[in-house]
């Protein structure tokens, strides 16, 4: 079982004159000049997200920020519970679940579970097969080579890297042709006993979602989650200014970007200085896997989505990595054409393999976007 949370509060006061409380009437009635930033974080050090979930709401009751605090933690800890796929929880049947019963039966699950898996399965229509959480009998291999390695970095050793055959016979199974979805009883069941499913490209992402909207059934001033770096803004600032969210330099240093933006909306970021190890051949070998090559995507550094739901950034920053800047632009053209939901991203890549697209250099890194950020994105 799943060690009980460790929550840690901290508050910061942040003192701002004159700001109207836009979208609560019971704030804006009274007649305080101050609001507090109250910023509570929570570690889960053996949860399968393996994160930290923060959590920033601006306005005037405490007890109601604890409240909507403790809400989303309890959504991202039950999300992390359902979509784990290393662990086994009590009275859970989960993605661990079904994958310990791929070509075995069935496996009833809760409609979360089926809800994610749908629109996991959208994107991998979206982008071609590009997203592909079918392929987790490969990502299993590289899990298995990171986690190694990086405990041998740690001794300041190189280590070794899965052979070309070792990934090809991984490679050849996966597919959503194996995974069949029954809504009318709410089972999943993979039939092929070597298939298993590896959500780590949307579940955070949609963690975020499911606590964002949560919370803005709730008419709050206005809030930030951040589920280990998926970040989720809740309605408009109370004083009308915008979000700014900057997006990390990928040498560690503060951030590269900063984004601009008003009102609900997410800000997801792929990138290839976390999770990582140097192996035997002297290269570094991050989580993202291009299913194309079975090997670590060599495009970008990083790449960023802006789109109102944290869900589908979390996928199409995923997605994304993998691509060409144009054709990624495409998905998110295409994105947006079939939901109506406003989609742009930013990509950081060395200089060197940069694709003709217009953009900067900045910290020794080249830096492009999609048009619609131009009057959004600072550098």
């Amino acid at each position: 079982m799943r060690t009980k949370i460790t929550t840690l509060m901290l508050m910061a006061s942040l003192i701002l004159s004159g700001c109207s409380a836009a979208g609560s009437d019971s704030v804006s009635e009274q007649n305080s000049s101050t609001k507090e930033l109250l910023s509570y974080s929570n570690l889960s050090y053996d949860s399968g997200f393996d994160t930290v979930y923060v959590y920033n709401e601006f306005g005037y009751d405490h007890d109601a920020m604890e409240k909507n605090f403790e809400k989303g933690v309890s959504i991202f800890a039950h999300a992390n519970d359902l979509f784990d796929i290393y662990n086994d929880y009590e009275n859970i049947s989960n993605l661990k679940t079904i994958n310990d019963n791929a070509g075995i039966q069935p496996v009833q699950v809760e409609p979360e579970i089926i809800d994610m898996l749908k629109i996991a399965k959208y994107f991998y229509e979206l982008s071609n097969g590009e997203f592909d959480i079918t392929m987790g009998a490969l990502l299993k291999v590289w899990h298995r080579y990171r986690d190694a390695g990086i405990a041998l970095n740690e001794k300041g050793e190189s280590a070794p890297v899965p052979s070309e055959d070792e990934l090809k016979a991984a490679s050849a199974y996966k597919g959503w042709d194996k995974v069949e979805i029954d809504e009318e009883n709410n089972t999943v069941f993979i039939t092929d006993p070597n298939v298993s499913l590896d959500v780590g490209g949307i579940a955070k992402g949609y963690a975020a979602e499911e606590i964002g909207q949560a919370l803005e059934a709730e008419d709050i001033v206005y809030a930030t989650v951040n589920a280990g770096r998926n970040i989720r803004t809740i309605h408009s600032k109370a004083d009308g200014s915008d979000w700014r969210i900057g997006i990390q330099n990928p040498s560690g240093e503060g951030s590269i970007v900063v984004i601009s933006t008003k009102g609900s909306m997410s800000v997801v970021t792929s990138g290839d200085y976390e999770r990582f190890f140097v192996g035997t051949d002297g290269k570094s070998y991050h989580h993202i896997i291009d299913p194309s090559t079975m090997y670590p995507s060599e495009y970008y550094h990083s790449v960023t989505i802006l789109t109102p739901d944290s869900a589908a950034a979390d996928c199409l920053s995923t997605t994304l990595f993998t691509m060409s800047v144009a054709d990624g632009q495409h998905v998110l053209d295409e994105y947006t054409k079939h939901t109506g939901n406003a989609a742009a991203a930013v990509w950081i890549m060395d200089p060197a393999k940069s694709q003709n697209e217009e953009g900067v250099i900045s910290n020794d890194y080249f830096i492009t976007w999609s048009p619609s950020l131009d009057d959004a994105i600072e550098y």
